[in-house]
């Protein structure tokens, strides 16, 4: 039968059985803090009693989530002014569809549409992210997937390279898999490229250090946006706040999660450049939300957890 953890703190957890064990996948990549962290059951306790729920619709705010915006603006890269808040990584890249769309219809080519991800990456379970990622054995299970998603392979150097075949060129060489792609789709048809910046469910797979650049080098070519899937890269886990700028390259359009909050509760977002956001802004409404986008509690977590990783320097150790 299945284990029952009844109990954590710091770095270990305890089952039903009275086993004492230790986490080593943090959660699914997300107890960034570590459990049994006072301050965030604190924040969430203090935010329940002063507003426990309102929405983010309709001109509205409040001020956790106008807090975790500035400090999210402060630890992004320059240009990142403005969030999406959701519940999810999964939901978060259902979002950037949205908005890679949106973003070209008010540029007047909407016939922008593809978007190109990759073999063996993941970028959640919703049926567009099922779609966005090339997990085979999902894929199968979805007989209904979203339209104009196409994939290349996937920048594994030590288990797809040639033999001899140094990481540099193997680098190279994936990553213009992607400049063929776009050429075969046509680049006035081609919307966006998302990946992460290093593979987390795939495998835990490091592109080599060519890889990222010359990606980032052609979507620019080409006039195409570029997506960190951060979900599981971000908040600290490289030794940066991002893993996008561990390998050294300036998405468009970042999505965040799971350390995010540190796993306390649900929580996911979006950080749309100013270069993207300007002309959707512009251009009239985005007709997209969720109940829960910026809910309160979620949002004052997040707050006293970005603190924690400021405060006690977990990002650079």
């Amino acid at each position: 039968g299945s284990r029952v953890i009844v109990k954590a703190d710091g770095v270990y957890l305890w089952d039903s059985d009275g086993n004492k064990v230790i986490d080593g996948m943090a959660g699914l990549w997300c107890v960034n803090v570590g459990y049994g962290r006072k301050e965030l059951a604190d924040a969430a306790y203090r935010q329940i009693q002063e507003l426990p729920f309102y929405n983010t619709f309709f001109k509205t705010t409040h001020p956790p989530v106008i807090e975790l915006s500035a400090m999210l603006a402060e630890v992004t890269p320059a240009g990142f002014n403005h969030f999406f808040y959701c519940n999810s990584g999964s939901e978060g890249n259902d979002t950037v569809l949205r908005l890679v769309h949106q973003y070209w219809r008010v540029q007047g080519q909407p016939q922008k549409k593809y978007v190109i991800s990759r073999k063996n990456g993941y970028h959640g379970s919703t049926i567009a992210g099922g779609t966005l990622g090339g997990m085979g054995y999902m894929h199968e299970q979805m007989p209904s997937k979203v339209e104009n998603i196409v994939h290349i392979d996937q920048p594994y150097f030590f288990g797809e390279a040639a033999a001899g075949e140094t990481p540099e060129a193997f680098g190279l060489a994936r990553a213009q898999q992607l400049e063929a792609k776009i050429l075969e789709l046509g680049a006035e048809n081609v919307a966006a490229f998302i990946g992460e910046p290093f593979q987390g469910a795939g495998g835990v797979i490091f592109p080599p250090s060519t890889y990222w650049p010359e990606i980032q080098r052609i979507c620019r070519k080409y006039d195409i946006l570029l997506v960190a899937d951060e979900v599981i890269g971000g908040f600290g886990r490289t030794g940066e706040w991002f893993a996008h700028q561990h390998f050294g390259f300036e998405p468009d359009l970042i999505t965040m999660a799971k350390g995010l909050t540190s796993g306390y509760v649900p929580m996911g977002a979006v950080g749309i450049h100013e270069r993207v956001a300007r002309p959707i802004i512009d251009n009239g409404e985005f007709n997209h939300g969720l109940t829960y986008s910026g809910h309160p509690v979620a949002a004052a977590v997040a707050v006293a957890n970005l603190k924690l990783l400021r405060d006690e320097g977990i990002v650079e150790r």
